[in-house]
C-alpha cells in the first residue's frame, strides 16, 4: 500500500479543496441490505489487485496486474482488470452490479475524483475516475474511495460479525490507518482520521514528510527500516532485517526490537484514542507474518507490564495480521461498489 501519507501531507490549498464536503465529513455507511456481484480493485503504484464479490459476499476470484500510470493508463488497467476478473468468474459484464476502487491519495467519494494520487502518476487538479471508469466499462456504476478506507472494509468484513469495530494498520512506505466504528468507516470532519503515523513521539527526533519530527511514521514503517538496514541482498529491507535477527545478529536483534516497539507504540495509540476490538496490521511490511505479531505482541507486553491500566486492556491480544490469501482492500473496495453509499 502507498501514498499512505499523501492527505496529511497535502498544502492547505488542496486539503481545503475537499473539507467540508459531505463525504469527507461524514461517516459514511454500506446499505447492508445490498447483494450483487461487485467487482473491487485495490489499484497501487505497481499493481492492481482485483477481487470478484458473489451475492455471498465470498471472493469468488481475484487477480494481479501490472499498474499502467497516469490518468488514462489507470483507467485502462482497472478496465482490463475488471473484464479479465468477470470472465474468470464466469459472468458477463451485465451481471455485475457496481466496481469499486480503492486508490492511494485524496479521494472525494462523493464524486469519485482523486488528487495528488502521485505514485499513480495522477497530480495536479481533480481526475474524475469514476467517471472515466464507468464510461469505459460501458456505463457500468463506479464508487471510488481512498485505499485505506476500502482496507479497513474489507478487514472488517473478512472477520464477520466480530468485525465492526477495527483498525486496519497499514505498514507500508509510511504508515496510518483505516477505521470502522460499530461497522461505520470513520473519515473525520477532514479526512484525516487514522493519519496517526504523523503524530509526533519525538520532538527531536528526525525530520517526517509532513513538516514535523519525530512522527511515529519515521520509526514504525518500512521506510523506517530501510534507513536503518537497507536491503543488501535485493530483498525487502523488513525481510532481510527480520531474518538476521533470528539468526543472532545482535545489530539486527536491537533495530528489530525498536521497530516493533515503535508499531506497539502505533497500536496504543489507536487503541487508546478509538478503542477498537481488533488492529489488523497490513501493508507490505505485514509479509513478513508471524514474525512481526509474535515481535509486536511482545513489545506490547513489555510497555504493558509497568501499568495496570494497560494490562487490564490486554492489547497484545487485540493485534493481527490480515490475511495474505485474500486482497483485503480489494474486498472492501468490492463492498463499495455493490452497495449504494449515502
Amino acid at each position: 500500500m502507498s501514498d499512505l501519507s499523501t492527505a496529511a501531507s497535502l498544502n492547505g490549498e488542496a486539503a481545503a479543496a475537499l473539507a467540508g464536503r459531505p463525504g469527507p465529513g461524514g461517516t459514511p455507511r454500506c446499505d447492508s441490505a445490498a447483494t450483487g456481484n461487485a467487482v473491487g480493485l485495490d489499484i497501487g503504484g505497481t499493481k492492481v489487485l482485483a477481487a470478484f464479490l458473489g451475492p455471498d459476499g465470498v471472493a469468488r476470484e481475484t487477480l494481479r496486474l501490472p499498474t499502467v500510470r497516469g490518468p488514462q493508463g489507470v483507467v485502462s488497467s482497472a478496465a482490463r482488470a475488471v473484464r479479465e476478473v468477470v470472465r474468470r468468474a464466469g459472468v458477463e459484464l451485465a451481471e455485475v452490479d457496481g466496481v469499486g476502487v480503492g486508490v492511494p491519495g485524496l479521494v472525494d467519494p462523493e464524486d469519485g475524483s482523486v488528487m495528488h494520487a502521485v505514485n499513480l502518476g495522477i497530480e495536479g487538479g481533480r481526475f474524475a475516475l469514476a467517471e472515466a471508469l464507468s464510461a469505459e466499462l460501458g456505463g457500468l456504476p463506479v464508487q471510488v474511495d481512498n485505499d485505506l478506507n476500502v482496507a479497513a472494509l474489507g478487514a472488517s468484513h473478512l472477520r464477520g460479525d466480530d468485525g465492526s469495530d477495527l483498525a486496519f494498520l497499514a505498514l507500508g512506505t509510511g504508515l496510518a490507518a483505516g477505521i470502522v466504528l460499530g461497522g461505520e468507516l470513520r473519515r473525520g470532519v477532514s479526512g484525516a482520521a487514522g493519519e496517526i503515523g504523523h503524530i509526533p513521539i519525538d520532538p527531536h527526533g528526525p525530520e517526517c514528510a509532513c513538516g514535523q519530527r519525530g512522527c511515529v511514521e519515521v520509526y514504525a514503517s518500512g521506510s523506517a527500516v530501510s534507513a536503518r538496514w537497507p536491503s543488501r541482498h535485493g530483498r525487502p529491507a523488513p525481510a532481510e532485517l527480520f531474518d538476521a535477527a533470528a539468526a543472532g545478529d545482535p545489530e539486527a536483534i536491537r533495530i528489530r526490537d525498536e521497530f516493533a516497539s515503535a508499531v506497539a507504540s502505533a497500536v496504543r495509540i489507536l487503541e487508546l484514542t478509538v478503542d477498537v476490538r481488533h488492529v489488523v496490521l497490513g501493508g507490505g511490511v505485514s509479509a513478513l507474518g508471524q514474525p512481526l505479531l509474535d515481535a509486536v505482541r511482545a513489545a506490547l507486553d513489555a510497555q504493558s507490564s509497568t501499568s495496570p491500566f494497560l494490562s487490564s486492556l490486554r492489547l497484545a491480544e487485540r493485534v493481527s495480521l490480515a490475511p495474505a490469501d485474500v486482497p483485503v482492500a480489494a474486498v472492501g473496495a468490492a463492498l463499495v461498489g455493490r452497495r449504494k453509499v449515502k
